[in-house]
């Protein structure tokens, strides 16, 4: 089809996005993201995921939420670093008292990551994945919703006949959902 010296026209176009995307994810440690809160990342997942997970993926949580911005607000009434809603702020606040205002970093991102170990939790009852995975649903679920993304692994279900990894759900959740996974694990350098 293609022949002569424009034989590397296709291959280009198929890899413009990725270069695109290597230009412009800066990795969760570049030097562009503050350090401000990596003490509040590291205390609160030692607390509720162990002192063995790595606390940078929800520092790239709090990259593609916010920009690590403590005053950010969405327009759907999300606030802080971590983009919590605040009646799943108040839920949070319910088991866990001495968590304070939300729009304090500490807290904001406490209760993110508090959120993120009770999804995590749901998708190890919902399905055994590998750790990694686990995460890839968790941070989808925080996303869309558990619901949402729950129906979209069973939509998935029907076409593959056992799921192991997000990439085979991706495709059946909202396009926003596929881009924030990616976009974490993108800052993380990960391939999704």
């Amino acid at each position: 089809m293609f022949s002569g010296r424009y034989n590397w026209i296709p291959l280009f176009l198929l890899l413009l996005p990725a270069i695109a995307v290597a230009g412009v994810i800066k990795h969760v440690e570049h030097e562009h993201w503050t350090d401000e809160y990596d003490s509040y990342f590291r205390k609160y997942t030692k607390h509720y995921f162990g002192p063995f997970f790595d606390w940078k993926w929800f520092k790239a949580q709090g990259i593609a939420e916010s920009g690590l911005k403590a005053d950010a607000h969405s327009s759907m009434g999300a606030k802080g670093i971590m983009q919590i809603m605040p009646a799943t702020y108040k839920e949070i606040v319910a088991k866990n008292p001495h968590l304070r205002d939300i729009s304090t970093p500490r807290w904001n991102i406490a209760a993110g990551i508090y959120y993120d170990r009770q999804l995590y939790r749901r998708w190890r009852k919902q399905q055994p994945l590998q750790a990694h995975e686990q995460l890839n649903f968790a941070l989808a679920s925080y996303n869309a919703g558990f619901g949402n993304i729950r129906s979209a692994f069973r939509r998935a279900n029907k076409k593959h006949k056992k799921i192991r990894e997000w990439t085979q759900v991706a495709p059946f959740a909202p396009g926003e959902t596929r881009h924030y996974v990616k976009r974490i694990n993108g800052l993380m350098q990960l391939e999704e």
